[in-house]
């Protein structure tokens, strides 16, 4: 899946996504919640929560999210809803306090899918990504409380 992203999606994303990446990610699965959308055995969507380790944050999860290029056949399903729901289901039965994450404010799609499923504005990292246009993009640091 993350060999195909799309463009459209790499454009405020982290990069790169190889296999020490991905297997980084998933490899620590007693501190993280991981959901994957299938379609026909194939991986179209993949949301990861990873939960703080340390004393202080140990209720806390930070989230991202990622949908496969070929999410267009998906639109207007619901995929991107149904994986965040499904997380926030996941991180109340792990009984997390709160989940975070951070989005590229320009990345409007997203912040409206993040607010659907009920996270609030939180602040604002000002020109914190940088961009492929070789521009600095403000970031949305969001949250929500369980």
């Amino acid at each position: 899946m993350y060999a195909g992203l799309s463009q459209g999606t790499l454009r405020w994303s982290m990069p790169p996504y190889n296999r020490q990446r991905i297997e980084r990610w998933t490899s620590n699965i007693e501190n993280a919640i991981v959901l994957v959308a299938l379609d026909n055995n194939r991986i179209v969507g993949h949301l990861q929560i990873s939960i703080g380790t340390s004393p202080p944050f140990r209720a806390t999860g930070d989230l991202f999210i990622y949908l496969h290029k070929d999410y267009q056949d998906y639109q207007n399903l619901g995929l991107g809803a149904a994986l965040m729901s499904g997380g926030i289901r996941a991180a109340r039965d792990r009984h997390l306090h709160r989940v975070e994450l951070t989005v590229v404010a320009d990345n409007r799609r997203a912040v409206h899918l993040y607010e659907k499923v009920g996270f609030r504005r939180e602040g604002v990292k000002r020109e914190n990504y940088l961009g492929e246009d070789g521009k600095y993009h403000d970031e949305i640091i969001m949250g929500i409380l369980l």
